[in-house]
């Protein structure tokens, strides 16, 4: 019996052994008590014969593998040494248990309807050989033992095959169930994967698009009347191109924004700030505690939240200033993006451009502090959280919008902060401008995560 299976194997080895003792012994008894008859030449033939096919078939003829039916080969090798045995037991009556042998190979390798049939008939001619052989009076155990050996050697052969079927059975749902888990996860695997690329894009090709069309846009009109100004406009539509084509490649490669690669998350910071002021918007950068290492996520997703929160801020806010506040405490790190724009009430923005999006008040996050002056110009950002400015006078209440309803860019941003573990919350009010805050706790992480990669 050729199967990796060790309890296979290991019922083959017991079987095969069975049948070489009990053809020992058979043969020894023959030629102890028989021997000297007429046909004991051929006889010893056909025990040499018997023995010779029986090693044949287990080399030729391997029994089939469990569930599967027996090859052709195997049928007429199990034909063959049963007649020999049968022959043999006709002119040799001590060959009666080498039927045991036989039987369990039948019983393995037949059908059940066949193999029982089959396992009668071997009983019958044992127990007509042992009644042929009797001396004296009639022994009952000559008539009981072997059918009683046989049903019960049957049984169990039966129900061991009966249950082979049906844990095949199990091990086949297992199977395609998993097969369908894995192409379920395959398939969560490319929805999510979807959804990384469209926020990526977003974040980089898209807007990196939109700020070379507004420049462009604006070179245009005033090609004629001020040429230097066109020209500048050109220039900084050059640079915004170069940055997004370095991004294209990074995205390519699945790497860490391309400003993170050669700096620190506040010096990424601080040079956005730097790149997104320009006539009519001056963005400031602020640091408030030491950010010390942090997890690669975390710092990508800041970034590329400040992205689409400065993006909102230029395209949708009308403002004039605009603040991004970066606050690290031990166990929690904040990025606040305040501008003051027009804002937004618990309805559709005012006009077709609504503010960035919902979050918190104006300032660094949550904790201590920073001192910023004594507190905001005309024309400047709500004060932080916390600060002083001037005498305190009423203010409307804030709106909070948590629906993240208002475009791609704000559900974009959510998800890059539920994935790195943190919260995004937008606080607006009409005419007193947007906050935009992503908080990510730090106490999940270990200290160093530099090699986890980029969702």
């Amino acid at each position: 019996m050729r199967h990796t299976d060790p309890d296979e194997r290991w019922l083959g080895t017991v079987v095969h052994l069975a049948f070489f003792v009990l053809l020992g012994s058979s043969f020894v008894r023959f030629l102890s008590r028989d021997r000297g008859g007429a046909h004991t030449g051929w006889v010893v033939a056909l025990y040499a014969a018997f023995c010779l096919l029986y090693v044949l078939g287990r080399v030729l003829a391997p029994a089939p593998r469990p569930g599967s039916a027996p090859s052709s080969r195997h049928l007429a090798w199990l034909g063959s040494v049963s007649a020999v045995w049968v022959i043999l037991l006709v002119l040799a009556p001590s060959a009666t248990w080498c039927a045991m042998p036989l039987l369990f190979a039948g019983l393995h390798a037949l059908p059940t309807r066949i193999a029982v049939p089959l396992a009668a008939v071997l009983t019958a001619l044992v127990v007509v050989s042992e009644v042929r052989v009797a001396d004296g009076a009639l022994n009952p155990n000559m008539v009981l033992a072997p059918p009683a050996v046989a049903a019960v050697a049957t049984a169990v052969m039966v129900h061991l095959q009966r249950q082979g079927a049906r844990q095949r059975v199990l091990i086949d749902d297992l199977v395609r169930t998993r097969r369908d888990l894995a192409a379920s996860e395959r398939q969560a695997g490319v929805l999510a994967e979807r959804q990384r690329l469209s926020t990526e894009i977003h974040d980089t090709l898209a807007q990196g698009l939109s700020s070379q069309r507004m420049l462009l846009h604006a070179a245009e009109r005033v090609w004629e009347s001020d040429p230097d100004s066109a020209r500048k406009h050109v220039r900084e539509a050059a640079e915004i191109s170069s940055r997004g084509l370095a991004e294209a490649r990074r995205f390519v490669h699945d790497l860490a924004p391309a400003d993170l690669a050669a700096h620190t998350l506040p010096d990424a910071l601080a040079l956005l700030a730097a790149r997104e002021s320009g006539p009519g918007l001056a963005l400031e950068f602020r640091l408030d505690g030491d950010p010390g290492p942090l997890p690669e996520r975390v710092e990508a997703a800041l970034l590329r939240i400040a992205q689409g929160a400065l993006a909102n801020v230029r395209e949708h806010s009308a403002a004039t200033r605009g603040v991004l506040t970066l606050t690290c405490l031990d166990d929690l790190v904040s990025l606040d993006v305040a501008d003051n724009g027009r804002g937004f009430g618990p309805g559709p923005g005012p006009g077709p451009q609504p503010g960035p999006g919902p979050g918190p008040q104006p300032g660094p996050g949550p904790g201590p502090q920073p001192e910023h002056g004594p507190g905001p110009g005309p024309g400047e950002p709500a004060c932080p959280r916390g600060a002083v400015a001037g005498a305190p006078a009423p203010e409307p209440a804030p709106v909070r919008e948590q629906d993240g309803t208002r475009g791609h860019g704000l559900p974009a941003m959510r998800i890059r902060a539920r994935q790195a573990g943190g919260t995004l919350s937008v606080e607006s009010t009409p005419g007193e401008g947007t906050v935009v805050t992503v908080a990510v706790p730090l106490i999940s992480f270990v200290p160093d995560l530099r090699e986890v990669p980029i969702p």
